[in-house]
């Protein structure tokens, strides 16, 4: 039987290891053209709303991936 703590572990991982890769890395930047065709193609507001979602999507994007690539090193190399 699994320890239910690391049921726990995976998301909070996730969003540590996004938290501070986001810091590390600058998040993508779109040209004007496309900025405005993303924000009339999801029916936003201002460029603002735009940014938030992209920031929050990059940082659990990086996050999930940092945290599969340290996993699979510590399965694969540390567990003994």
């Amino acid at each position: 039987m699994r320890n239910p703590f690391l049921t726990f572990l995976m998301p909070m991982s996730t969003l540590l290891l996004g938290m501070l890769s986001a810091l590390l890395l600058p998040a993508p930047w779109f040209g004007l053209s496309l900025t405005y065709r993303l924000m009339a193609m999801f029916h936003l507001s201002d460029i603002g709303q735009l940014y938030t979602l992209v920031f929050c999507l990059w940082f659990l994007l990086l996050g999930a991936i940092e945290y599969f690539i340290i996993r699979f090193i510590y399965l694969r190399f540390v567990k003994v």
